[in-house]
């Protein structure tokens, strides 16, 4: 048996269907409403969150594998207790059930952004050093405790695996996380900024976490990235794909540093989310590289090109909105 937590998210939406048609036994958590994902109907839901200890020791009775992709992915100032809340304490919890439940090998979703950032070091790999020091986000430091949680469990004999995907491409609702970069370029907005990001398919997470979780592979993190991409780049690949007018006018940093600021004193006032924080305006500017070289020598795995998978994205969405399914426009 299986266990899978965020079953609505793009992960889990992926992973819960695979692990079917791989004849899995799946038990996945839900809060409000149970996901559409494909075999919806041959899954074991268990209703509740990762708040809940009591809830989790119940749900993990009879599981051999746990796979651990709820998680609160947000940048606004508003949501940084709510973020301690989810990825650090409802991991905790996790953990702690998995090691009372005893025989459970868990594979955990984290982030690039719990990966260190030395200074002067362009390429990155799993062994970057967290600097408690630095200026980070409240996500990334989520994130990071999060992962300190599995460590914790891993040191008191859990058999376990974590997973750092950078940003995650997948055809999901695009009103969230990042299918927003979809929508913005369908809508034809202007702008685009300098850096560049680290982009990886859902298809591949969802493959490399099956590998690992069902490996001899243990106490070990592993990132998932597939290549390095201009926003530009990005933007013009996605604009073709959807036949509309690719950004084509660049914010300078000076420019970002200014509508962060202004956005921060629109949510103050007016109590809404902000639309740019300082936290991604910033994060937008950087050039890292995430090397995967560690997953493709540790299981020989090659990752889709973005290329592939932005093609992908679109027709996917594409195909929602002649469906119905998915809103077009602003």
């Amino acid at each position: 048996m299986v266990f899978v937590t965020g079953g609505s998210g793009l992960i889990g939406s992926f992973l819960i269907p695979e692990l079917l048609q791989r004849g899995h036994q799946v038990k996945a958590l839900y809060r409000n409403q149970i996901p559409a994902v494909a075999g919806a109907d041959q899954v074991q839901w268990v209703e509740g969150d990762i708040l809940d200890p009591a809830l989790l020791r119940e749900a993990l009775v009879g599981v051999k594998y746990v796979f651990h992709s709820a998680g609160l992915v947000s940048y606004a100032p508003q949501d940084g207790e709510l973020l301690k809340q989810v990825n650090i304490e409802g991991t905790a919890n996790l953990v702690d059930a998995c090691l009372e439940a005893g025989g459970i090998k868990l594979c955990h979703v984290s982030s690039i952004a719990a990966v260190g950032r030395p200074k002067n070091t362009e390429v990155l790999n799993e062994d970057a050093k967290w600097d408690p020091a630095a200026e980070v986000s409240a996500y990334a430091s989520s994130k990071y405790f999060g992962e300190l949680e599995v460590w914790r469990g891993v040191a008191e004999g859990l058999d376990a695996v974590i997973v750092n995907p950078s940003i995650i491409l997948g055809p999901a609702d695009w009103s969230r996380s990042s299918t927003q970069l979809f929508r913005y370029v369908y809508n034809e907005r202007p702008f685009y900024t300098a850096g560049e990001a680290n982009f990886v398919d859902v298809r591949d997470v969802v493959e490399a976490m099956l590998r690992l979780a069902f490996s001899d592979l243990s106490g070990e993190r592993f990132i998932l990235n597939a290549e390095r991409v201009s926003y530009k780049n990005f933007f013009e690949k996605a604009a073709a794909c959807f036949g509309k007018r690719a950004p084509g006018m660049r914010v300078p940093s000076a420019l970002a540093e200014v509508v962060w600021r202004l956005e921060h004193a629109r949510a103050w006032l007016t109590g809404a989310r902000p639309l740019i924080t300082k936290d991604t305006a910033r994060v937008s500017r950087k050039t890292h590289f995430f090397s995967n070289d560690k997953l493709r020598k540790a299981i020989g795995f090659e990752f889709r090109p973005v290329s592939e998978s932005v093609n992908w994205v679109c027709r996917e969405l594409q195909g929602q909105m002649s469906a119905g399914s998915l809103q077009g426009g602003k």
